[in-house]
């Protein structure tokens, strides 16, 4: 997985994943190969969420 990934670009993959789900786009083998994906796509989007809280209780700290 592309860790340089932007959160923006994370949610709008997973945005697309959800659509196709939602439209019964995908074969039972691409449902699997998408939920991969989109279970990769919210561990990065939880990783850069928390990063980022970390990052702002740091600068909080200091003021």
């Amino acid at each position: 997985m592309n860790e340089n990934l932007k959160y923006e670009q994370a949610v709008a993959e997973l945005e697309s994943i959800v659509k196709k789900m939602e439209n019964d786009e995908l074969d039972i083998d691409s449902l699997a190969e998408q939920l991969k994906r989109a279970k990769q796509l919210i561990q990065l989007c939880k990783d850069k969420l928390t990063k980022a809280d970390e990052e702002i209780q740091k600068i909080l700290e200091k003021e």
